[in-house]
């Protein structure tokens, strides 16, 4: 009788599960708990270790509660988790500050006074404590997906809040992001900004950075207009006048005959002979605010 051949191993399949809303605002919120306990308990720890040099009345207490706090910390640890070399080093990790404070206590105990080697296994324990964090350390080991969120930089931060609002509602601006600014696509890494049109096939916006710090990437002019289905020649990316390099004027297709720029006209007609050098910044289209309260205070 043959024996069954081993079956070939099934090929890895790579799965990207989608963001979901709620256990991301959760696991924000328990990260953000996670951490404040955490300060807080080893600041509790620093206070009955530093009043155990005065006085011992409060050792046995002091002892009761750090018992509490380690043994049901080290519950919700290792609940679920699969038994093995990581949870054992996570175990050993979570332990270190309770245990440790724990003898720190029972040696004030014993030896009475204020003695130099207490203070200063205070200060140890203090510093290693706040500043290496074991039981911090531990829970990252066991429940990475929960602490995920605390383990983010300042810098991260302000890149995940800059693109929050990357994207306008503007359907220029969301055509742009979805064709244009993809990974890979013509102008990935920026995004439109003061989209105004010029004509039905024409429009002027500022094409902007989406990287903090970094200049607008090389566009094609070639791609884009591939893109778009807009001559090369009525494509043009240039430079704002005052901006840095992260932002560049984009201006496609051809203005329709009567919505020339105010800022050309005036440009080319009205400075050179009314007021010469000076320069169109703004239009702004209606009756002034004041004005318009005192017609309404001459008509009562």
């Amino acid at each position: 009788m043959t024996r069954p051949a081993k079956p070939a191993p099934l090929a890895p399949i790579d799965v990207q599960v989608p963001e979901w809303p709620v256990f991301e605002r959760a696991r924000g919120c328990f990260a953000v708990v996670s951490d404040v306990a955490g300060r807080a308990a080893t600041l509790a720890g620093a206070c009955a270790a530093a009043g155990g040099l005065f006085t011992s009345n409060l050792t046995g207490y002091s002892l009761i509660a750090d018992a509490v706090c380690t043994l049901g910390g080290l519950w919700t640890l290792r609940l679920w988790r699969q038994d093995g070399q990581q949870k054992t080093v996570a175990t050993v990790l979570y332990l270190m500050p309770g245990v440790s404070l724990a003898g720190l206590l029972l040696g004030e105990y014993v030896i009475p006074g204020i003695s130099p080697v207490e203070a200063g296994g205070l200060l140890l324990w203090i510093v290693g404590t706040w500043v290496a964090r074991p039981a911090e350390t531990a829970r990252r080991m066991l429940w990475p997906a929960l602490t995920q969120a605390a383990a983010v930089s300042s810098a991260e931060l302000a890149t995940v809040e800059d693109e929050a609002g990357i994207v306008s509602q503007d359907p220029v601006a969301q055509w742009w992001a979805a064709k244009a600014a993809i990974e890979d696509g013509v102008a990935s890494g920026t995004a439109l900004d003061d989209i105004q049109r010029t004509g039905e096939r024409s429009m002027r916006a500022i094409i902007r950075s989406t990287i903090p710090g970094k200049p607008v990437p090389s566009i094609s002019v070639r791609d884009l207009s591939a893109l778009t289905d807009i001559p090369e020649d009525e494509i043009a990316i240039d430079p704002v006048p005052g901006r840095g390099a992260g932002v560049r004027l984009l201006t496609m297709g051809k203005p329709d005959p009567g919505k020339d720029d105010l800022k050309k006209v005036w440009e080319k007609t009205i400075a050179p002979k009314a007021m010469p050098g000076t320069r169109l910044v703004g239009v702004r289209v209606g009756k002034p605010a004041v004005a318009k309260q005192a017609t309404e205070k001459s008509d009562s």
